[in-house]
């Protein structure tokens, strides 16, 4: 029996999924990881990366050696959906922190404009 050692990069120890055969496919060590760790397809992917050389291994079909160790992320299947808004504050409300509404992603505030929020909220009333 061939063997290959994986852990979470959450985790501090090894675990070992055992095989016929040389090498397993990466297709092949995913399922059997899913199975072992109980998750489920649909709610996330996995990222392999070997534990020694740092390569992740992209390819379903690449071969992966016995007696290898590897590093394992859980990644979303749709991938990250990357969000920034970046807020403009109105002072010339009565509301003594101002009312805050998104603009588009392309604007920013200045480093005084941010300076001045942050010391308004963050001194206690008079």
């Amino acid at each position: 029996m061939s063997c290959v050692h994986y852990k979470f990069s959450s985790k501090l120890k090894y675990d070992t999924v055992t095989f016929d055969g040389l090498n397993i496919t990466l297709a092949d060590l995913k399922q059997q990881i899913m199975g072992r760790e109980r998750l489920k397809a649909a709610d996330c992917g996995l990222q392999i990366t070997n534990a020694q050389t740092k390569e992740e291994y992209t390819d379903d079909e690449a071969l992966i050696p016995k007696n290898s160790s590897v590093i394992i992320r859980r990644i979303p299947i749709g991938g990250v959906k990357m969000t920034s808004k970046t807020y403009n504050i109105d002072r010339s409300s009565d509301y003594p922190f101002g009312t805050s509404r998104a603009i588009d992603d392309h604007s920013s505030i200045s480093l005084a404009q941010l300076s001045k929020v942050y010391y308004t909220i963050s001194l206690p009333p008079l």
